[in-house]
């Protein structure tokens, strides 16, 4: 059956989180949000699905470039797809991003799996069927009670390991909030946390990501005596060479790129300049699940640990398909906020924390979300 139709569905919902003006997300009251929902469907009437940013995929990238790749093409032919999406990107003057890319790529994967009967992350090699967790916070705010103070960060810390979390990722205050960026004051939290969780537990920092040079390694040598398990972002990764001037300084583990540009071929160029010592990637950061896989394979090869950069189905099934990576990015988390509670356009969340801090695959066919399709129906304000 071969693809019929590519729909953007736009939609409201309600949240519980707002992002400030630097892209941090907050806790905020219960307001109403728009997302969409990317639908592939093929000629027997099966549909793939994926949560899209609606900015990344308006009528006119639908239009321009992902319908006429997509549109009468066998779905099972992801890799040519892919490729086909890959190359339009430099005709498309910055149109077509990585983030589009990974939408589709995870959209057909979802399909096939449907068509398959079975969970992506089997098709792909089904390596292992739950991973750790590890909670990853907001960054720091100025609430009582939230993220405001080192004793804060040590207060969640500590009911993050009573529900059974054995990692914990600290986002500390980055721009816009006024105080921050702070050296003195990430190294008073992290140490705060250490102190509050004892040894045992693993501690990761994403840290203000316009350090200079100076203050990122001042940081580094200060999570080295905290035994961190791995340092994330301080500086712009545009500069490969501050990162690989920094990897050479310190025991504590770099890892990157997150957000350089460039899919698994950028990822290549770290791991080949020392810039890192642990790789990340992800499905949005990559271009999708099989971009991501590349990634993780590469890695591999060099004996290193490629971890997963962020949430959902997308990137449970990278992780059900590898055990490479040794984490699952829980998050993003905050005292004031209830992360197991369901969005009205989802049944059920996709990450179910367990009591032994692990979070199961799922188990139906394609991605395994659980769309309340009546809810988005009804709730639909535009469709592309």
């Amino acid at each position: 059956m071969l693809i019929e139709a590519v729909v953007v569905r736009v939609f409201t919902t309600t949240a519980h989180t707002a992002v400030d003006d630097a892209g941090h997300r907050h806790p905020a009251p219960e307001h109403e949000v728009r997302a969409a929902l990317l639908e592939i469907t093929d000629q027997d009437g099966r549909t793939g699905y994926c949560q899209v940013q609606p900015d990344h995929l308006r009528e006119p990238v639908l239009s321009e470039h992902i319908r006429p790749v997509l549109i009468g093409r066998d779905p099972w032919q992801r890799e040519r797809i892919w490729q086909a999406l890959s190359r339009r990107q430099r005709g498309a003057h910055g149109g077509l991003t990585d983030r589009a890319l990974g939408y589709v790529d995870q959209a057909l994967w979802d399909l096939l799996g449907r068509r398959a009967g079975l969970p992506v992350w089997k098709l792909l090699g089904g390596a292992r069927d739950r991973v750790p967790a590890y909670a990853s916070t907001m960054c720091g705010d100025e609430t009582p009670g939230g993220l405001s103070c080192p004793e804060d960060y040590a207060a969640f810390a500590e009911r993050l390991v009573k529900r059974g979390y054995r990692g914990i990722k600290l986002h500390t205050w980055m721009p816009p909030v006024p105080f921050a960026p702070d050296v003195r004051l990430d190294i008073r939290t992290c140490a705060a946390v250490r102190e509050a969780v004892g040894p045992d537990i693993a501690l990761m920092l994403d840290a203000n990501h316009w350090y200079r040079r100076t203050e990122a390694l001042e940081l580094g040598r200060a999570l080295e005596r905290l035994d961190f398990s791995w340092y994330e972002e301080p500086m712009d990764e545009a500069s490969l060479s501050s990162y690989r001037w920094l990897a050479q300084q310190l025991a504590v583990p770099v890892i990157g790129p997150e957000t350089a540009g460039g899919k698994h071929l950028v990822r290549a160029e770290w791991i080949r300049a020392g810039a890192c010592d642990i790789l990340r990637a992800g499905v949005d950061d990559c271009g999708g699940i099989g971009a991501t896989l590349k990634a993780v394979h590469l890695a591999e090869a060099f004996n290193i640990d490629c971890e997963i950069h962020g949430n959902g189905s997308g990137n449970l099934a990278v992780l059900g398909a590898s055990d490479n990576p040794r984490w699952y990015e829980r998050g993003l988390l905050h005292p004031h906020v209830d992360f197991d509670q369901a969005p009205p356009h989802r049944n059920t969340i996709i990450d179910t924390l367990d009591v032994d801090g692990t979070v199961a695959m799922p188990t139906a066919p394609g991605l395994g979300d659980d769309w309340n399709i009546a809810h988005i129906a009804e709730h639909t304000i535009d469709t592309w």
